[in-house]
């Protein structure tokens, strides 16, 4: 069992989200001359390793192909953000595609899927369970969905102290004793930056098999 797949197992089924590039980034300004910080309050929204793509069994002991019931995956995740007020809203929307083995009769699938805000990539803030409805027509093998998530984020507790924000971004000249050192090396400004960063995770609400069964497919 990876290291990965025992966090998702101990955060409540994938709450750790992988390599995510946004506004909150630091990145190195275009003169060379400092960092630039880049950071939104808006929180960084994305789906958890293993937890886009569900699977559901005729049997639940069989796992094989000929007991294959229902598939479904999410996709097109988007997000929208209002910063304006101190309580930033982020809402994040996506669609679901499925596949039934068996298109015999008209059927309905009602898949359940979590909306995790994560607070400085381990603290679950809040924690929301909903549902998605799927709708096959008789003989039809594919159907689509879409669904919405939505949270609240405190603008204060998602903003960086000043003096860490001048620590960050002063410009340092060329024989600075610090001019050729990382301001996120230094453990305060790094506990600052990780205190400040939000995530609004969106994933299938899957039991430990299904947990299981994606992680090692």
């Amino acid at each position: 069992m990876t290291n990965r797949f025992r966090l998702l197992t101990a955060l409540g089924l994938g709450l750790a989200l992988a390599g995510c590039k946004t506004s909150g980034d630091l990145v190195i300004d275009a003169g060379g001359a400092g960092i630039t910080a880049v950071r939104s309050a808006c929180p960084a929204v994305g789906i958890p390793d293993y937890t886009g793509d569900i699977t559901l069994f005729r049997s639940e002991t069989s796992k094989t192909l000929a007991d294959l019931d229902v598939t479904a995956a999410m996709t097109d995740l988007t997000s929208t953000c209002d910063e304006t007020g101190e309580r930033v809203y982020s809402e994040a929307s996506f669609n679901v595609v499925a596949r039934r083995a068996d298109v015999r009769g008209a059927r309905s699938v009602q898949l359940p899927y979590f909306t995790t805000v994560l607070r400085g990539g381990s603290a679950v803030i809040t924690k929301r369970v909903g549902t998605v409805t799927l709708n096959f027509a008789d003989g039809q093998d594919r159907a689509e969905a879409t669904g919405k998530a939505g949270a609240f984020v405190n603008r204060a507790e998602a903003t960086l102290p000043e003096d860490i924000r001048e620590k960050i971004t002063r410009k340092r000249r060329p024989g600075d004793p610090d001019a050729a050192l990382d301001p996120l090396a230094d453990p305060e400004v790094r506990a600052a930056v990780q205190r400040a960063t939000f995530e609004l995770l969106v994933g299938f609400q899957l039991t430990q098999d299904q947990l299981r069964y994606n992680a090692t497919r």
